[in-house]
């Protein structure tokens, strides 16, 4: 299957997808894929709040920029059979096929590739748990990118 869209969901959209989200880019770019787009958002999001700095930080050392990124909600106009929607959870998966009727091609992120359990965002810990999740991360982009081409 072919996706014009893959669109990162986590609760709050400020560490994980668009983290997700800035690596995927960037490996798009070095494919020299320019068709795919690639966007995130939350579940939850009451206003477009900026990313987390210590996943700013991050990403930032790791030669990636999402200074600008500011958190956005899903909404019912983002699903369609040619959109891949990956979360970081089963809980988020399911709350999307709950909330909107229309939802469809909707996978974990750990699913997708073929693994199990949820990418969970280190929300109060310190850098080095945060530099944890951007590299679990990256694995999971580089999977995707390769069964998606």
């Amino acid at each position: 299957m072919t996706y014009r869209k893959i669109i990162f969901v986590s609760e709050e959209n400020i560490f994980t997808s668009p983290i997700a989200e800035a690596l995927m880019k960037k490996r798009l770019l070095e494919e020299k894929d320019e068709k795919t787009q690639v966007s995130s958002c939350g579940m939850v999001v009451l206003f477009p709040e900026p990313a987390n700095p210590k996943g700013v930080a991050i990403a930032k050392s790791r030669g990636l920029n999402i200074e600008e990124h500011r958190a956005r909600e899903i909404s019912t106009d983002m699903f369609g059979t040619d959109v891949l929607v990956l979360t970081m959870s089963e809980k988020i998966k399911a709350s999307i096929y709950e909330k909107y009727k229309n939802a469809v091609n909707i996978y974990t992120i750990k699913e997708f590739v073929g693994l199990e359990g949820d990418v969970e965002a280190p929300y109060g810990k310190g850098m080095k748990e945060y530099g944890e999740v951007y590299t679990q991360l990256e694995k999971l982009v580089s999977m995707i990118t390769e069964k998606i081409k």
